[in-house]
């Protein structure tokens, strides 16, 4: 599903009704080249005031209050809070009202919740923060067993696109073997093309989550979503996860 207005994205995925869910794109904003044009990142030179502009609009459009983190590609989770902008790369909340909030291009997004609609989480996960344990961090924060938890995964770096050094490769294997299987020799010797939906899964799985929706998505190719690894000079787009009230 996607909004009319500005092809943003809803997540298909058994969630209660008042577990809501949106994944901004590049329309709908007001800055400009090659920022354009909903860019909601605040570090990347941006015009301060289109940011800000930007994410009025998003608050408006949502509904909701943006709990925004200062990324860092670690596994710190936080507890979401509006009036805070604290380091950490997830945050949770049972709050009606408060989005955990993550802003990627090119990493991924992943939202969390629980059966019962009582609590959500998003969590960012470049390869270094997924290979260190983001999503099992974010599991544990949320203190809910794995059979009661629904994850959904945004748009990310397509396994077309993302060429990494064995080193990468290496991270992974070590700790779940299955995870070769998520790496294919590129064209240049000693690159693999990773699958970072396929590991994100495997993880999961590894600790007993299993209702795991979404993927297929590929930054790079797909111009709705900034891109990093497309233009280095971008903007970031954002994945909210709230709670409506009942």
């Amino acid at each position: 599903m996607s909004d009319k207005a500005h092809d943003w994205l809803t997540p298909n995925w058994p969630a209660p009704d008042w577990v809501r869910a949106c994944v901004t794109t590049r329309a709908g904003g007001v800055s400009q080249a090659p920022y354009d044009s909903f860019n909601l990142a605040g570090h990347v030179e941006d015009d301060p005031a289109a940011v800000a502009k930007n994410r009025q609009r998003l608050l408006s459009q949502l509904g909701c209050r943006p709990a925004w983190l200062q990324q860092v590609h670690g596994i710190a989770v936080a507890h979401a809070d509006p009036e805070t902008v604290v380091e950490a790369d997830a945050s949770w909340t049972a709050t009606p009202g408060i989005a955990a909030t993550v802003m990627t291009a090119d990493c991924l997004p992943v939202l969390f919740c629980d059966r019962a609609g009582s609590l959500v989480a998003a969590a960012h996960a470049g390869w270094r923060g997924l290979a260190n344990g983001v999503l099992e961090a974010t599991q544990d924060a949320l203190a809910i067993e794995a059979d009661d938890t629904l994850v959904w995964l945004g748009p990310a770096i397509g396994p077309q696109a993302f060429e990494v050094g064995a080193e990468v490769r290496e991270a992974f294997v070590s700790q779940h073997a299955q995870a070769a299987g998520a790496f294919m020799p590129s064209q240049n010797a000693g690159r693999f093309m990773a699958d970072i939906y396929q590991l994100a899964r495997i993880r999961l799985a590894a600790r007993g989550v299993n209702a795991v929706y979404g993927g297929g998505f590929c930054t790079v190719s797909d111009s709705r979503f900034y891109s990093y690894r497309r233009a280095a000079q971008t903007g970031r787009f954002a994945s909210l996860i709230w709670l409506a009230d009942r």
